[in-house]
């Protein structure tokens, strides 16, 4: 039976359940349904709640009584699985996590779950939040919904595929240097990363702990404002998080864009920009230009070093953070006769291939004798590159251009070409370095029909601009309304 809500909003299924003319349990119902339909041939999610549906009636009950249900309304709500969800299985897309139950749940799932919101199950991701496809999974790989031949980008992929295959009308996913932000161009939905300390990090299991960031996805700038209001905030249990006043973001969506100052990097537009992506992208800033933005020319000049800077802390960082996945608590364990051995066994049979180079990658790069040579010089660049952010946004409130260099590409052909996969993420990596705001929202397709999505990136805590600046694009616009026919 067809999601009969799938071309909803969020905001649209809120006004239906606060209306009376739908319950949390009706809605709830249909996106399971779509995934007991849909996920065998996508792979989008790994578990699926079995107390969705008992959580939908509670929050019927309440509105019956007259009580507030919260400003998310019992609206179902996909959480990628690397972010812990109380008696919840959650991976990390990994064998070393396959079955860890979290007792506690991340400050965002807390928070959502205060606002009304239901978690609706556990989405897919590369192993540990290490990929850019979602093809690196324990759990198999997820596809694109626009086409099943290619990949939904990642490492956020079954988040993405959950909201463009109508599964989940609300994703939370977690951005590290474009994992949100990517696979939401290639799926044709909308995803914003925060600014860094935005969102509370407690429970997101951690891959590069001064990227990492918590973020919505949905299909409308709208829907991302409406969840980015329940999780955002200030946390004492990160010692990350921003102090720093946060809003109701759907208070300001409203604001026009006219008078707008928009910036177009000139470094985003050159070899390795596929012409129908420059194309569609040329044609959404005309948009802006129509809605009486002033667009104007901007320079990064350090954001040719942004993949290489990426790959030198990002890696880094990772080689601290999974050390603690040795098998002794929490984690599968390896068979062994010694505890050395027991150490050593665990991390090679649960640890995939990508993971695996990544931890050496940055084990190499802090070792005594290139820690000069290759992680401080890396803090070094990324200083230059927040400094190059910080010079464009003295001129401009937003800067504007793609989100990837390509539309989605096809299963398995990026898999032994980790350069050509670490340069898909060559517009998005700057924004976690800087620690700025942005949102990939879809504005446009491919001949072959394949989504294609718009980057803004905005200063720091300027989330409320970066969402408007979306919203009226989408008011102009319907890229954001189209469904996946497969």
């Amino acid at each position: 039976m067809p999601n009969e809500f799938a071309s909803y909003s969020a905001v649209e299924l809120c006004r239906l359940i606060e209306s009376g003319n739908a319950s949390s349990l009706d809605v709830v119902s249909s996106f399971l349904g779509e995934i007991e339909s849909s996920n065998d041939d996508v792979n989008a999610m790994i578990s699926v709640s079995e107390n969705c549906l008992e959580t939908a009636k509670a929050i019927d009950n309440k509105r019956s009584r007259g009580q507030s249900i919260g400003p998310l309304c019992g609206i179902p709500i996909a959480v990628k699985d690397g972010i812990c969800t109380k008696g919840l299985r959650t991976t990390a897309g990994s064998k070393m996590l396959e079955t860890f139950v979290p007792p506690y749940n991340a400050t965002s799932v807390d928070r959502l779950e205060l606002a009304g919101g239901i978690v609706l199950g556990k989405s897919n991701l590369d192993e540990f939040a290490m990929g850019g496809s979602t093809e690196r999974s324990y759990f198999k790989p997820t596809l694109n919904p626009w086409s099943k031949d290619h990949v939904p980008g990642g490492s956020s992929g079954g988040s993405a595929a959950c909201v463009a295959g109508t599964m989940a009308p609300l994703a939370i996913g977690s951005d590290t240097g474009g994992s949100i932000r990517q696979p939401a161009s290639f799926c044709g939905i909308t995803g914003l990363k925060p600014t860094y300390g935005r969102v509370s990090r407690y429970g997101l299991i951690a891959f590069a702990s001064s990227l990492d960031q918590i973020g919505p996805m949905a299909w409308t700038a709208e829907d991302c404002a409406l969840l980015l209001s329940a999780v955002a905030g200030y946390d004492p249990r990160d010692s990350t998080s921003a102090n720093v006043a946060t809003e109701n973001y759907l208070d300001r969506i409203e604001d026009p864009i006219s008078g707008l100052k928009l910036g177009v990097c000139t470094e985003h537009f050159g070899d390795g920009l596929d012409s129908e992506v420059e194309k569609a992208i040329r044609e959404a800033i005309d948009v802006f230009a129509d809605l009486g933005a002033d667009v104007k020319t901007v320079s990064l000049p350090h954001s040719a070093s942004a993949v290489a800077t990426y790959y030198i802390v990002a890696p880094c960082e990772a080689s601290s953070n999974l050390a603690r996945y040795d098998g002794v608590r929490y984690t599968t364990r390896a068979v062994a006769d010694s505890l050395e051995q027991m150490y050593s066994k665990t991390r090679a049979e649960c640890f995939g291939t990508e993971v695996q180079n990544r931890i050496m990658l940055g084990t190499y790069a802090l070792s005594s004798g290139y820690y000069d040579a290759y992680y401080l010089k890396a803090s070094k660049v990324r200083r230059l590159i927040k400094n190059d952010f910080d010079a464009a946004f003295e001129e401009v409130d937003l800067i504007v251009g793609p989100t990837t260099p390509t539309p989605a590409f096809e299963l398995g052909s990026n898999l032994s070409d980790p350069i050509s996969m670490y340069l898909a993420d060559i517009f998005t990596v700057s924004a976690n370095l800087a620690g700025i705001p942005a949102i990939s929202i879809p504005c446009g397709f491919s001949k072959s029909g394949l989504p294609i999505g718009l980057q803004l990136q905005g200063r720091p805590f300027a989330e409320s601009t970066l969402l408007s600046a979306g919203h009226q694009f989408q008011k102009q616009t319907d890229f954001h309304q189209q469904r996946p026919s497969s």
